[in-house]
């Protein structure tokens, strides 16, 4: 059998090992999806009308602001739930179960692999279940085509690898599971501080940077043009080096961290 199927085999036990464990203690899970859809009924129901109101020079329409939100809230779950992939990493870290994989004779990296892609399929499952929720309470996307949803499912998980991969370095370093949480929550705070709510331009002059130029902005700014047609300008080459950034800069530091730990 030769060196890529098993790194093959035992990545796809490891993350079966990873499902089951998120399908056995989904409380994590659960809490962390409370964030996006709580902001989002927020956002919608109670500032819908004030917030499309400013935005609009007047007109509220909460249905339009609904429109302008679900694109930020949906990267935004991708953010809140790679915080569970840094717990989770770090459990596995402190409590011996990394140790005994390594007496094992199995392939060295596919532990991370399995936490890696076993968090995309949580984040990814995540977004359509946000997703549903703001279709039931309104959102659609009537001129997007099947190829723009499909390019918006593409990105959305590119984003959700690339931020699986610093929260898998996060949880490496953590001391505990309290650690990992605490290190991960820039993953939350950032798309806050993103077009998620608000345009770029409706912000203080000397804050607009910070929000511009920032991983959330571009990828958001990209999902609403695919979605809803709105100009995306160079936001999508942005959003997709952002990416391809963040996804080489996680693998390597988590290799690095991870095989320092095996010496």
């Amino acid at each position: 059998m030769s060196s890529l199927t098993l790194a093959a085999r035992d990545s796809s036990t490891m993350l079966r090992r990873n499902l089951l464990h998120a399908r056995r203690y989904p409380s994590m899970t659960l809490n962390l999806l409370l964030t996006p859809v709580m902001l989002l009924l927020l956002f919608v129901f109670v500032f819908g009308d004030a917030m499309s109101a400013g935005l609009g020079g007047g007109h509220a329409d909460r249905t339009e602001y609904l429109a302008y939100l679900v694109p930020g809230i949906l990267l935004m779950t991708i953010g809140s739930t790679t915080i569970g992939t840094a717990v989770s990493v770090s459990n596995d870290m402190t409590e011996g179960i990394i140790a005994r994989f390594r007496t094992m004779a199995i392939h060295r990296g596919s532990v991370l692999v399995g936490h890696v892609a076993g968090s995309v399929l949580q984040a990814v499952a995540s977004v359509v279940l946000v997703g549903a929720v703001g279709v039931a309470i309104g959102f659609r996307s009537v001129d997007a085509t099947a190829l723009d949803w499909l390019a918006a499912f593409g990105l959305l998980v590119l984003f959700a690898l690339a931020l699986t991969w610093i929260a898998v370095g996060m949880g490496l370093i953590s001391p505990n599971a309290e650690a990992a949480s605490n290190n991960a929550m820039p993953l939350i705070f950032l798309p806050l501080i993103s077009s998620t709510f608000v345009p770029v331009h409706a912000m203080p002059g000397w804050f607009q940077p910070i929000a511009q130029y920032q991983p959330f902005t571009p990828a958001i700014e990209t999902l609403r043009g695919l979605l809803l047609g709105t100009p995306i300008g160079n936001n999508w080459w942005i959003a997709l080096a952002w990416c391809l950034g963040l996804t080489v800069l996680g693998y390597r530091w988590s290799k690095a961290v991870y095989d320092r730990g095996a010496k």
